[in-house]
């Protein structure tokens, strides 16, 4: 059995719980909370799956040294005693990240210099070569996080923001990040038991995102690579047989509407979804929340409406009030999530929230809130056993207290060189290792030699088109990744917009009947049993997408 490591993953202050209990739910050992992150240990095929798999981690850091300094001579000289030979050899290339909170050191692109000329002077002394730099694609990724005199490096696991599924084509303004959409469908418990509906989609981050927690599909089946893959010990066996293996997605048997008043953010919305091959699952239409009826079915809402800040509208304070209006009076029986960040807002949807989550929606201080919809008064629907909150709603209420202490620490050290989706670690411990229709109708080339990486992923849709049949190369073919251009990003992709054969294994048409379709044998081109997938496409930020 393989050793296990030490491994921390980041994420957005507010969502550290949701990330621990995914990290449980994958099987990792010694989870512990932290600020904006959670550490874990485990081996080389939980690393792999946390980069894959998790929702709400921005990046997954794999720490290799320890080690206290008060000087920038003392990081250098730290950071030279470690072997670097076991991570980089004189032909690759690395960069270095560094989070720095500490009164000695105040540049965090200081620290990564430091850092920088230890690793190049030890290959220079011991080979006469050195290693170079490159800051847009590097071999290796390191990050240095220093909170006064303790220092931590490690091995950045996972290249580019995991919030960057790949799906996304287009954007609206101010979209909602990945990782905060996920994280606000996993805090109201819905894993796509109801119908879902978001009533001002944006750019459709919140249906996508839904789609694929209803059928449990990991956010990784359409991001071109993970920065592990260039490690000289990555495993692309075992990668791939993570990357394969669908055991445990599931059917989704009800429906996610998106609506929006722009027709621009309609659009965008439909080509995420599109791309994202979730179009059986998901519809978006042109529709003004003002004008929504009641479902015919049992739903949840979940919306970002505009704050005021980085989107206006004429008559903010009226939306609010119209929301709580339309929910009042054509949302019974169900329940709505609103994200928002002013309390003048919240006031002006006129009812009593059963939960209030703060969460940080980039560096707005928000709050996420559950309304229980119920026709009546308040005693009579809990006469009849109704349930306005549950109690884990009341232990998400004393995390609020918590919360509130640590924000103003939080705010003081928002790095201004670093993107909130970035994160930092903070303080923590390391482990020892001993819509519904509102009315009626319802319903770069990437630098580097990849050819030796190809993979052999045809073993789970063997036969099929799609793409991840028959595959050149799991990276290549970006002719347009914003148009949608894919000739091949992970095999057989003439065009990701239109007539995707379906990315795991050429389902015929990703966009064909939600019903009666039989699911496909991945590994024999077999069809078998009842209500599978059959032609049925496959599924697959900031900000409401509506600030």
């Amino acid at each position: 059995m393989e050793q296990e490591f030490e491994l921390i993953a980041k994420t957005f202050m507010g969502l550290e719980p949701v990330l621990a209990k995914e990290l449980m739910e994958l099987g990792a050992n010694n989870v512990q909370i932290g600020r904006r992150m959670v550490s874990f240990t485990g081996d080389k095929e939980l690393m792999y799956r946390a980069n894959f798999q998790l929702r709400t981690a921005i990046r997954v850091l794999k720490p290799i040294s320890h080690f206290k300094a008060s000087s920038a001579d003392d990081v250098y000289n730290k950071v030279k005693e470690i072997d670097w030979t076991k991570y980089l050899s004189a032909e690759k290339t690395f960069a270095v990240d560094s989070v720095v909170f500490s009164e000695e050191f105040k540049h965090s692109k200081f620290v990564s210099y430091k850092v920088k000329d230890a690793i190049v002077d030890q290959f220079r002394e011991g080979t006469g070569k050195r290693p170079n730099i490159s800051v847009s694609n590097p071999d290796i990724r390191l990050n240095m996080h220093i909170a006064e005199d303790d220092c931590t490096l490690s091995l950045d696991s996972s290249g580019e923001s995991l919030h960057r599924r790949g799906y996304r084509q287009e954007s609206v303004e101010a979209p909602l990040n990945e990782v905060l959409a996920a994280g606000m469908i996993q805090l109201t418990g819905w894993h796509g038991e109801t119908d879902f509906i978001d009533p001002m989609c944006g750019s459709g981050t919140l249906l996508i995102e839904a789609a694929l927690i209803a059928r449990n599909m990991a956010p990784g089946l359409f991001r071109k690579e993970y920065a592990f893959e260039k490690w000289p010990d990555f495993d692309a066996d075992l990668f791939d047989s993570i990357y394969n293996d669908a055991s445990q997605e599931r059917e989704f048997s009800h429906h996610i509407y998106g609506y929006d008043i722009d027709i621009k953010a309609v659009n965008t919305a439909k080509i995420n979804v599109k791309a994202a091959g979730l179009t059986a699952d998901i519809t978006v239409s042109e529709a003004d929340f003002k004008d929504f009826t009641q479902p015919s079915e049992k739903s949840i809402i979940v919306m970002n409406p505009p704050y005021g800040e980085r989107i206006s509208t004429p008559d903010l304070l009226g939306t609010y009030k119209m929301i709580g209006e339309r929910l009042k009076h054509q949302f019974h029986d169900n329940e709505a999530w609103v994200l928002s960040y002013r309390e003048e807002c919240f006031e002006q949807i006129g009812l009593k929230p059963s939960i209030k989550i703060p969460l940080y929606n980039g560096s707005l201080e928000c709050e996420f809130r559950k309304y229980q919809i119920f026709d009546g008064k308040l005693k009579d629907f809990r006469g009849e056993g109704g349930v306005v909150k549950t109690d884990e709603e009341k232990r998400q209420m004393a995390e609020k207290r918590r919360f509130k202490q640590e924000r103003g620490d939080f705010k003081k050290r928002l790095d201004e060189q670093e993107e909130n989706e970035e994160g930092d670690i903070r303080s923590f411990k390391f482990h020892s290792l001993e819509r519904k229709p509102f009315a009626n109708n319802r319903r770069n080339d990437r630098d580097g030699d990849w050819n030796d990486r190809s993979r052999d992923r045809n073993s789970r849709f063997d036969g099929r088109d799609g793409w991840r049949g028959e595959r050149d190369s799991r990276r290549g073919g970006f002719d347009d990744r914003r148009r949608g251009g894919y000739d091949d990003r992970r095999g057989g992709r003439d065009d990701r917009q239109n007539g995707r054969g379906y990315r795991r294994g050429g389902r015929d048409d990703w966009q064909g009947n939600r019903g009666g379709h039989e699911r496909f044998d991945r590994s024999r081109g077999k069809s078998f049993g009842k209500g599978g997938y059959g032609n049925k496409a496959r599924k697959n930020g900031y900000g409401n997408e509506k600030h």
